[in-house]
């Protein structure tokens, strides 16, 4: 008996020493933020879970683990203003809504409201979808299913100005971004595209056959309707940016900023942020980020985390990098919604 208390009692040790420092690395906010998960329902019978940020005058503490995450916020508090912006966030292939939760959070605590929602099919916990021919319209019904519900059902509806509404997407969602906006891709481009190139979306696609790598079963850019209230975006290593010629940005109107590591391989700013650049012209705020790779965009890892997730090239402080973009994309969004 006398091995199994001592075992009981390391066990007991590691979690209490586990705990505390989850909650000493819990990402913390100066002013405090509210979250809630909210069940969103999609148009093919099924729900969206969707995390939900805001400002509160509720007191935060180290309660939510999303993610690679503890976060300080108050759950389910009471919404704090009134005529709220709304931002929308689109997590990147096998990513979820804790991919980009300090930017969540920075927006919350500047006054915006802040839903992002789980992508069915195309999750950390659920890759169904990826690489079909549903796959890219799904993520974009989804988009608008969100917003849909902010303004129409969720209880703190009456709190946000459905005026100023904005969209903020890395990767895959970057692209789902850009087509809500206007953008409107030809997805018949991708079997071109994948035929001379290896790249990283290319090489998805052929392990899992997908239908786009065949001209005639491309979803067609009917697939992909501009939703108007949104009135600004932000992109963040946007995937698929050779399915977007420079004319299928012309209905583009809103203000763009666009973000590109200069060390990412998974999606190379020549075929996927240059031509987006380049289509959109003077419409886009544009910033290279030396030493950046494609993860380099995703929150932080302050607990332990898959390397392939939070290993950066050596002398890159992600930390930093996030305290410099979050401010700046706070500052755009605050200056355009």
């Amino acid at each position: 008996m006398t091995w199994i208390r001592r075992g009981l009692i390391l066990v007991a040790a590691l979690l209490l020493a586990v705990a505390a420092y989850a909650i000493a690395n819990a990402l913390r906010t100066t002013r405090p933020v509210g979250f809630q998960w909210v069940s969103v329902p999609d148009a093919d019978g099924t729900t969206l879970a969707v995390g939900v940020w805001y400002p509160t005058e509720a007191t935060p503490r180290p309660t939510t683990l999303l993610g690679l995450n503890l976060l300080s916020v108050a759950p389910q508090a009471p919404i704090a203003g009134t005529a709220l912006p709304l931002v929308v966030i689109s997590h990147g292939n096998g990513g979820g809504p804790g991919s980009h939760a300090d930017l969540a959070l920075a927006l919350a605590e500047n006054g915006f409201v802040v839903a992002a929602p789980m992508h069915t099919g195309d999750n950390f916990a659920d890759q169904r979808s990826a690489g079909t021919a549903r796959w890219l319209p799904d993520r974009h019904r989804h988009l608008r299913a969100t917003i849909d519900h902010l303004l129409g059902a969720w209880p703190g509806r009456d709190r946000i100005n459905p005026a100023r509404i904005g969209i903020f997407g890395f990767s895959a969602g970057g692209f789902s971004a850009l087509a809500a906006i206007g953008g409107t891709p030809d997805l018949s481009r991708v079997a071109l595209h994948c035929s001379a190139s290896d790249e990283f979306v290319c090489r998805l696609l052929k392990q899992a056959d997908a239908p786009l790598l065949r001209p005639g079963d491309a979803p067609p850019p009917s697939a992909f309707a501009r939703d108007t209230r949104l009135k600004a975006a932000v992109l963040a290593a946007p995937g698929l940016g050779f399915a977007f010629p420079p004319e299928a940005l012309g209905r583009v109107t809103v203000p763009v900023q666009l973000w590109s590591g200069l060390q990412d391989a998974n999606v190379p700013e020549p075929t996927n942020a240059g031509p987006i650049r380049q289509g959109l012209g003077p419409r886009v705020e544009f910033h290279a980020v030396p030493g950046a790779a494609h993860f380099s965009f995703l929150v932080p890892c302050r607990l332990l985390g898959p390397p392939l997730l939070c290993r950066d090239a050596d002398g890159f402080d992600r930390i930093a990098f996030h305290a410099s973009m979050n401010a700046q994309v706070v500052a755009f969004f605050g200056q355009h919604l």
